[in-house]
């Protein structure tokens, strides 16, 4: 569920690079240049927040590792209570 919310925040992200950039007067002198690379600057941290928990989220185990695991660990307590 988490990997598409992410997927879609880049999604509406890239849509608002699309629909801002060229609107954008980021050589603009005075307050508009500096709103205009400002925007950007926060719309690349959007960017790269979102791409790193997709990318770097953790991954569901498989069913019959973690079982395995399980039997594994209990074998080996039963051969130390020995």
């Amino acid at each position: 569920m988490n990997k598409n919310r992410y997927l879609l925040c880049l999604l509406v992200c890239g849509l608002l690079l699309y629909y801002a950039v060229p609107r954008l007067g980021v050589f603009s002198g005075g307050l508009e240049g500096i709103f205009a690379i400002s925007w950007l600057a926060f719309a690349l941290f959007v960017i790269a927040g979102n791409l790193t928990a997709l990318l770097y989220s953790p991954k569901r185990p498989i069913l019959g590792m973690r079982e395995s695991k399980a039997g594994a660990e209990r074998k080996r307590a039963r051969s130390f209570n020995r």
